[in-house]
């Protein structure tokens, strides 16, 4: 078993108390990692009214809608704020509330094995920045996924800062260019002073580093899938998003390429599909 460090950077919660994450898949790029999220998930996770567990699942975004679609739906996140946020969008979904939400921590949770069909795992992947709290985090997903339960683990990319960089001009600030080359080395992610407002501490994956993972976690991997891919390239995004033309030719374009190794590569996130085995 592996055994966690406890440890958690104060700045994360700090950052998500300005409360700017309720609102970011409604904004700039986040339309994209929402439908194409949503799409993923109606592919891999069985039908409602299973049982899905959504740990690091902020202000419920993708909770909310999963109980709209009917699943019995269990929240977990780190943030005061988000579970406050989630209870209230669950209220003011009366007809289709989430059957549990907690304050709680992906290493550590106070679930019994085997009661989950399904699990969403979002934050822990991309704000323990060891290693070994991950392994924990993913360890735990297993331990509380029946047999054959799928667990959909989203990574963070090593290129998405220097990707980023380099479209809006931001490469040219030292600051920030270190910051990127510090991310393609080691993974970790530590915004400069100077840059105020930009992610927090987080771990950003490098090709094939997550999958590796899961399998030490004693997961059966799957697959991994682009999730925007290289859409949220395309010019004057917001715009085309707009446009009911282009946004189905961006999406077209994602779909066909969420395999392939370039769009994993500039895509910002991926998913990785594993599976409990039913020995």
């Amino acid at each position: 078993m592996i055994q966690p460090t406890h440890t958690f950077p104060p700045e994360i919660l700090e950052f998500y108390d300005h409360g700017q994450e309720a609102s970011r898949l409604a904004r700039g790029i986040g339309p994209l990692e929402y439908v194409r999220t949503q799409e993923i998930i109606q592919r891999y996770f069985p039908a409602p009214p299973a049982q899905v567990f959504d740990i690091g699942g902020g202000p419920g975004a993708y909770s909310l809608w999963l109980a709209r679609l009917g699943y019995t739906v269990h929240l977990v996140d780190r943030s005061p704020l988000h579970v406050q946020q989630s209870r209230g969008g669950s209220f003011n979904q009366a007809d289709h509330p989430l059957s549990g939400i907690i304050l709680g921590d992906g290493r550590c949770l106070p679930y019994p094995p085997n009661c989950a069909d399904a699990i969403l795992l979002h934050g822990p992947l991309y704000h323990l920045v060891e290693k070994i709290d991950r392994l924990a985090a993913l360890q735990e997903a297993r331990r509380i996924l029946r047999p054959n339960g799928v667990l959909l683990a989203v990574m963070i990319s090593c290129y998405a800062s220097s990707l980023v960089g380099l479209v809006r001009g931001w490469l040219d600030d030292p600051d920030f260019f270190a910051m990127c080359v510090q991310e393609l080395a080691s993974g970790k992610h530590i915004p400069p002073a100077s840059w105020p407002g930009l992610f927090t501490t987080a771990y950003f994956h490098h090709p094939g580093e997550l999958e590796s993972e899961v399998q030490t976690a004693g997961l059966i991997m799957e697959t991994t899938l682009a999730v925007q891919g290289p859409g949220w390239l395309a010019r004057d995004f917001e715009q085309a998003w707009q446009n009911e033309q282009r946004r189905e030719t961006i999406l077209a374009l994602v779909r066909r390429m969420e395999s392939e190794a370039g769009a994993l590569g500039m895509s910002p996130h991926n998913i990785v599909v594993a599976r409990k085995s039913v020995k």
